[in-house]
């Protein structure tokens, strides 16, 4: 392994463990690291050449593994944006699914759902104005379904995700408009139209937005 990586940065060793589900060269990074600040500062800021956070670059290939064991480092961000799409790792994983076989379905929805217990949310939308859930391959019942009982619950129990409760990780642009996508609280927000408590507040934000 080391002949393998030798002159590599660190940086570069970790995108090729993300990509290729080295769990075993992503734990020799890790245990490298002085301190917790340390591992937190260097799986969230190293991106690849394309823009690609480590989680990107884990989903892209569907790597289970790899992205169990990320999900496990100390103050991990679970919705980092990309440069090109700016889809967040649960947007990748989804493209991913979309271009696997079915046969692969049960797998890719099982990612999914470690994804969002670990923090991903299902209400950032990329560029393209898309959250996860509309990338979802509508023959994927399966997915479709695990993505609205996630909403589901996160709606009942008050979990409503708000731009301001996001932070960047340490050294990522923090402006306005970049490393983060948009969130489903806009004008343009869509009603799911499966709670009266949900009509009422959508037609509130509505009229007050009219003011």
């Amino acid at each position: 392994m080391a002949d393998e990586h030798e002159g590599a940065s660190a940086k570069e060793q970790l995108v090729e463990a993300c990509r290729r589900n080295n769990v075993e060269l992503l734990t020799e990074i890790v245990s490298n690291c002085k301190n917790d600040d340390e591992i937190s500062d260097l799986l969230n800021n190293t991106k690849s050449v394309l823009g690609n956070h480590l989680y990107h670059e884990a989903a892209l290939q569907g790597n289970y593994e790899i992205i169990d064991m990320l999900l496990d480092q100390p103050n991990f961000e679970c919705d980092p944006i990309n440069r090109i799409e700016g889809d967040t790792p649960l947007h990748s994983a989804i493209r991913w699914i979309n271009s696997e076989p079915p046969a692969q379905r049960e797998f890719g929805n099982a990612l999914v759902e470690m994804m969002l217990e670990a923090g991903s949310s299902t209400r950032v939308k990329n560029k393209a104005k898309l959250t996860p859930y509309h990338l979802v391959d509508p023959r994927n019942a399966g997915l479709r379904e695990l993505i609205q009982k996630h909403e589901y619950a996160s709606l009942n129990s008050g979990d409503f995700v708000d731009v301001s409760d996001v932070k960047p990780a340490t050294g990522l642009v923090s402006q306005q408009g970049a490393g983060r996508g948009d969130y489903d609280d806009d004008d343009d927000a869509e009603f799911s139209g499966s709670d009266e408590e949900e009509r009422a507040e959508f037609e509130r934000h509505r009229a007050n937005k009219g003011r």
